[in-house]
């Protein structure tokens, strides 16, 4: 039976074969009985017919079935099964050779991931900022419907919640401002993140607060962001309580030059309200009251400020040019195609690594948040954080929600970090220097109540994601704010609108850096009771 099978089971057999039946088979059984029963007179003994007769049968089953499996090609399966055998029994025979397969195959993966890196698209970050309601949240939610990233039906969703709350022009802000607190009020409080991408730029949106109350959280975002939009109402009234002094439109302006947005984008926003209906002449007057304030801010109004009309809710000349039946007088480019073509100063990622930390939180194992500022991160790298001098090591990126491998100046990252044991190695790095004082070059903008600006003044500074308490200790030049370069004559107070090189302690360490070296973390504010009272810019660092 076994060898009815064998024969019978292939569903392939060459006709090269002899075609033997079972018939014939049973035909050579009866001649081999017969013949040896005639040598034992006629008498079948058990043991010739098995030594003999079934013997003689095994072997012609052998030889056959030898022939079909020759003959008959393997099937793919047995055949794959056969290969990988062979591949296993190579490789437990050469370990060399697997081994150096092995890392061939990981360089090869290596190198296609950096050339993907190599490939990937630019990355900006921009943060939008302006006075209260001007419609910084509305044009970042009509970003992300313009750009896809938010369907129909959401923003359905959106138009009825704000219906049943009377808020009916403010539908597109909730997709930015996902606070309940932000939509019940009609305010953004925290800094709303989105991302989305152009044909050649990978953006992150930063969705500052305006209101005069959260301008710390104002500052945190602008120190993430490489490029500043400012928004700014057309409407009749809205446009002037904003510049106004005690307006945020002014002190988001020299916040954003003092945190180094050196590219700044300036959007007429509201142009179809019908105070407005896309006039010319209330664009012009806004541009021309706006202009000197962003000279005397250290804004190169030719090189470096952009102006565009748009209307955040209807999306009018935001992703596509808006059309001569809309605006005949406009015939610049739109939105996206500003954020498209701006370009920033490069940035060198092969620099000592720098990333201040603006967040940290617990997510299977320890998560810290940050912009790098300089040099790059990979996946294995040892870390030093500081002020603690804690050796760490990095077991994951994410950008952008994606994990990734390695990340370079620019991107906003979330780094899990493990503890390095004392017995592991400890890479030695370039670590940023820590200090409790510093001698600064500061410019006074408005002192409150008109005082004085004398050693003993205490403020808050705001330098990249730090916030601490300092106080002047000594004041040790006036600058002339004509040839810019210190005067010899000893000063002991200065008042608004002076400049002067002085030291300032804080409370606690810091880690902060020369301007000179790294301009983005020598950087920072000083504010007393919220409001913004001078800029300013390290020069010299002492020791913590």
């Amino acid at each position: 039976m076994c060898f009815r099978n064998c024969l019978f089971s292939s569903s392939y057999i060459l006709f090269s074969i002899p075609f033997l039946t079972y018939a014939d088979l049973e035909a050579e059984i009866r001649a081999l009985q017969l013949d040896s029963s005639d040598e034992n007179n006629g008498v079948v003994t058990p043991e010739n017919h098995n030594s003999v007769g079934v013997e003689k049968l095994d072997k012609a089953a052998e030889d056959l079935k030898d022939e079909v499996q020759e003959s008959v090609p393997v099937p793919d399966e047995q055949q794959a099964s056969e290969d990988h055998d062979q591949v296993m029994l190579h490789t437990k025979h050469n370990p060399a050779k697997a081994k150096e397969k092995a890392a061939q195959e990981k360089a090869a993966k290596e190198e296609a991931e950096e050339k993907a890196e190599a490939n990937k698209k630019r990355h900006l970050n921009v943060v939008f900022i302006g006075h209260v309601d001007a419609g910084k949240s509305t044009i970042g939610g009509q970003i992300l419907f313009l750009s896809g990233q938010v369907d129909d039906r959401q923003i359905q969703k959106y138009e009825k919640e704000a219906k049943d709350k009377c808020r009916e022009s403010w539908y597109m802000a909730y997709i930015m401002d996902t606070n309940e607190e932000e939509r019940v009020k009609g305010i953004t409080v925290e800094i709303g993140r989105a991302h989305f991408e152009t044909q050649s730029t990978r953006f992150t949106i930063l969705d500052a607060p305006g209101h005069k109350s959260y301008v710390h959280t104002m500052i945190s975002g602008a120190s993430q962001a490489d490029i500043g939009v400012l928004v700014i109402s057309a409407r009749k009234g809205e446009f002037e309580t904003g510049f106004e002094r005690g307006g945020q439109t002014r002190e988001h302006v020299l916040l954003a030059k003092t945190f180094g947005l050196s590219k700044l984008i300036i959007v007429v926003n509201k142009m179809d309200d019908p105070t407005v209906r896309w006039s010319k002449e209330r664009y012009d007057e806004i541009e021309q009251k706006i202009v000197p304030f962003l000279k005397a801010s250290g804004y190169n109004t030719k090189k470096d400020v952009v102006f565009l009309p748009i209307s955040g809710l209807m999306g009018i000349n935001m992703d596509t040019r808006m059309g001569q039946d809309v605006c005949p007088w406009w015939s610049g480019p739109s939105f996206f195609e500003v954020l498209d073509s701006i370009e920033i100063p490069p940035r060198d990622p092969n620099g000592p690594f720098r990333m201040p930390i603006i967040d940290k939180f617990r997510d299977m194992g320890t998560v810290v948040m940050g912009k790098v500022e300089s040099g790059s991160i990979r996946e294995g790298d040892s870390l030093v954080v500081m002020p603690n001098k804690e050796h760490v090591k990095v077991v994951g990126i994410y950008c952008d929600e994606d994990k990734v491998k390695r990340a370079g100046p620019g991107e906003n990252l979330r780094v899990r970090i493990t503890g390095i044991e004392d017995d592991e190695d400890k890479v030695k790095l370039k670590p940023v220097p820590v200090v409790t004082e510093f001698v600064a070059q500061l410019q006074i903008l408005e002192l409150l109540d008109n005082a004085i600006f004398t050693a003993g003044y205490k403020a808050i500074l705001h330098i990249h994601a730090v916030v601490e308490e300092c106080e002047i200790v000594e004041l040790k030049s006036q600058i002339d704010l004509k040839t810019r370069k210190p005067m010899k004559k000893k000063v002991l107070f200065v008042k608004n609108g002076a400049a002067v090189v002085c030291r300032i302690q804080v409370l606690n360490s810091i880690c902060i850096e020369k301007f000179a070296d790294f301009p983005q973390l020598g950087r920072f504010t000083l504010r007393t009771e919220g409001k913004t009272i001078a800029v300013g810019k390290v020069t010299e660092l002492s020791s913590a």
